[in-house]
């Protein structure tokens, strides 16, 4: 596994609003290559909003994001290859149903790198044999479980070999017994070195795979740190009860 390097996301002052409510009060907060980083917070708090703001399908109302050195949140800049650079699994899957597996990791694949179809397919078939899913390339995603289609979205995600990897609770539309699946294939990616921002409420894996945990709470981060620290002796009170909450369920 690689250790952590230079930064490579960083937020600054990341504000959204939504008409009257303020989701994200100045959000700082930066990524180093290789790191994985875990959001935690309730639902609410703002961890969904700014991965999607970071991805550019919100526009920020204040501060700034940068993707290695350059700002990214202009609206001077173009979003499209911006995305080619983050890969964003979203909770609900996202695949298109008209596609096969296969169809759905090589779309993105060609569309990014412009390379053959032929190209796209040995190497979308050689994705889906790593995420477990060989032999299911032809499958629609009605015809594969939950955990299955998580995956196939991950490996679309990971095709376009993007500069960090952007989890949005990638495990909350699952039945249980089909979270640890998807949870190996970011393991896997986290042993390789991937640069990953995961938003996520199992805490177990918060504590396993991130080398960083940062609590939201009410549209900002009250603490981050080592996640021993953060969830294991956390400093704030809000913190403590969040952990609680969680640990109550």
């Amino acid at each position: 596994m690689s250790a952590p390097g230079d930064l490579v996301l960083e937020a600054r002052g990341v504000t959204k609003s939504f008409g009257e409510r303020e989701v994200l009060r100045g959000i700082d907060l930066g990524v180093r290559e290789h790191e994985a980083v875990a959001l935690i917070g309730a639902s609410g708090s703002g961890k969904s909003t700014l991965l999607r703001c970071i991805d550019l399908l919100e526009e920020v109302d204040d501060g700034d994001v940068f993707l290695d050195g350059e700002v990214i949140t202009d609206p001077a800049v173009d979003p499209v290859p911006v995305r080619r650079r983050l890969g964003l699994v979203f909770q609900a899957y996202n695949l298109f149903p008209h596609l096969s597996a296969l169809e759905n990791v090589v779309l993105g694949e060609r569309r990014a790198h412009g390379i053959s179809r032929a190209e796209a397919e040995e190497r979308g078939r050689a994705l889906l044999a790593r995420f477990g899913l060989a032999g299911r390339e032809d499958d629609r995603p009605d015809n594969l479980s939950g955990g299955q289609q998580q995956r196939v979205a991950i490996a679309r995600a990971f095709g376009g070999s993007p500069r960090v990897l952007l989890l949005d609770e990638v495990t909350s539309a699952l039945d249980p017994e089909l979270v640890g699946e998807v949870l190996e294939a970011v393991r896997a990616l986290k042993r390789e070195g991937m640069t990953m921002l995961i938003a996520t409420h199992e805490m177990s894996f918060a504590r396993e795979v991130a080398d960083r945990v940062a609590f939201l709470h009410e549209g900002r981060i009250l603490e981050q740190g080592p996640p021993d620290q953060v969830l294991s002796a956390p400093r704030a009170e809000e913190t403590r009860r969040f952990l609680r909450r969680i640990q109550a369920n």
